[in-house]
């Protein structure tokens, strides 16, 4: 007999943290809110740092990723972790689309797929490639690098192509640690913003439109950035469930970021599997969604 039917993984600095500001009390208000959807269903669940070593993970049914955001400054631990895990318990997402959405390098997939992305060139570590050279072979004027492994906007940068030349000692710094991913920058993301939509078993729950503060690209909150729920244009919708019908299982949770490209046309920036931000405390009933499909999830196991 398993102790808990879900545990509710994040990492240790949401764990009762001595002291808090907005941000931190809006990761423990959504994470509250998953745990009170889960308890509604009559699921016994604990929140754990992923990385705390004394838990015995076969303890549990299912471990549910929400705030572990820290996994990619120590994605080697990660990933050692993560495979040892999936032998305990039963991960939501699962092991398979985790594993496969942790490295940009997902987002060729999604070109295969014929959805529309951002056109993007992989750098592998260790390639000592000269960026300048990448930049005039596309005829780009402006882009934005970034690490295949990364999240809250690490180590991203936005650089016009009378920058490159200078940065280029610390691309090659970058890169002979790891993978990278070079984009055209879209401009977009500036006047426009960033929308960020929830599914809840492949079908729109919610959006999110999320801005950059002025003089910066990065939407995140941690630089700045703001967020106000949207009712976005059906296109937007319609891509969104595209890109989830196109993975098998359904996830029980996702969100897909859609920006309008430098055509004005809508595509897939990023799609977040692992650990997406999914502001419920915008809509709480989407907690509840989740919850749901959880516990019907478990219901499937033991029939």
């Amino acid at each position: 007999m398993k102790d808990y039917d879900v545990v509710i993984l994040t990492d240790s600095r949401y764990v009762n943290p001595e002291k808090s500001n907005p941000y931190i009390a809006n990761v423990l208000k959504e994470d509250a809110l998953v745990q009170e959807a889960l308890e509604s269903e009559n699921l016994k669940t604990i929140k754990k740092d992923w990385n705390d070593s004394s838990f015995n993970w076969s303890n549990t049914k299912t471990a549910l990723f929400r705030s572990t955001w820290d996994y990619f400054d120590q994605f080697f631990n990660f990933n050692k972790w993560l495979h040892h895990v999936h032998s305990q318990c039963l991960l939501i997402n699962s092991y398979d689309q985790i594993n496969w959405n942790l490295d940009k390098h997902y987002l060729e997939d999604l070109k295969n797929w014929g959805l529309p992305i951002p056109e993007s060139l992989y750098v592998n570590k260790n390639s000592n490639t000269v960026l300048k050279n990448i930049v005039n072979q596309k005829n780009w004027k402006h882009i934005v690098v970034k690490p295949t492994v990364s999240g809250a906007a690490r180590h991203t940068y936005s650089l016009k192509n009378e920058e490159i030349e200078n940065f280029q000692t610390k691309w090659l710094s970058l890169t002979n640690k790891e993978d990278f991913i070079v984009q055209e920058f879209q401009n977009n993301v500036i006047t426009k913003g960033e929308i960020a939509v929830m599914l809840f078993g492949g079908k729109f729950s919610h959006a999110i439109l999320k801005k950059a503060r002025k003089g910066d690209f990065r939407v995140q909150d941690d630089f700045g950035g703001t967020v106000e729920m949207i009712n976005p244009y059906k296109d937007i919708i319609q891509l969104a469930e595209k890109t989830i019908k196109k993975l098998n299982p359904t996830p029980i949770y996702a969100r897909v970021d859609i920006i309008l490209n430098n055509d004005n046309q809508p595509v897939i920036m990023e799609l977040e599997l692992i650990e997406p931000e999914l502001w419920f405390r915008f809509k709480e009933d989407s907690a509840k969604k989740l919850g749901f499909l959880v516990k019907e999830l478990l219901n499937n196991l033991n029939t």
